[in-house]
């Protein structure tokens, strides 16, 4: 198991608007995202997310050359936190933090996560609630996770 989840701003806006955050915390326990996350979330945090700062703020300056604030001050945590998780959705940012060497996850990963774990009895419902929010699920990822999450 990684020594941290660290989460970009989409993960928390999905699982928030299917109203399953607490679905980080039974997976994780505790998750890690930056002031410029919750700046773009723009909620309160429940307790099991924990803000920091990353300490190479140019390193963060030169990704959001390429990628969004928040995607980009993930990305820098996690070179500077070791065996550490991502969480994106964006293709491009994770892309970038592939090429990094880090490891990373999606919103949907979460989830299969979750049900390999056995927190949840099955990814469908959670794919249901998804769908029905305007997060990009296509067809090809929808059953890919079924057939990792064993369904």
């Amino acid at each position: 198991m990684p020594n941290a989840i660290i989460s970009n701003t989409s993960c928390f806006i999905v699982l928030t608007n299917i109203g399953e955050l607490d679905l980080l915390q039974k997976t994780y326990g505790k998750v890690i995202t930056t002031i410029e996350v919750a700046t773009e979330y723009g909620q309160q945090f429940p307790d099991l997310v924990k803000i920091k700062s990353t300490t190479d703020k140019y390193r963060q300056q030169i990704l959001e050359l390429q990628i969004d604030k928040g995607e980009a001050s993930v990305i820098a945590l996690a070179i500077e936190t070791p065996e550490s998780t991502i969480i994106l959705d964006d293709y491009k940012a994770r892309v970038i933090a592939e090429k990094l060497g880090l490891m990373v996850s999606g919103t949907i990963g979460i989830i299969i996560k979750a049900k390999l774990r056995g927190v949840i009895p099955s990814i469908k419902p959670y794919l249901e609630k998804i769908r029905k929010t305007d997060f990009r699920l296509t067809t090809a990822i929808e059953q890919q996770a079924l057939v990792e999450a064993g369904e």
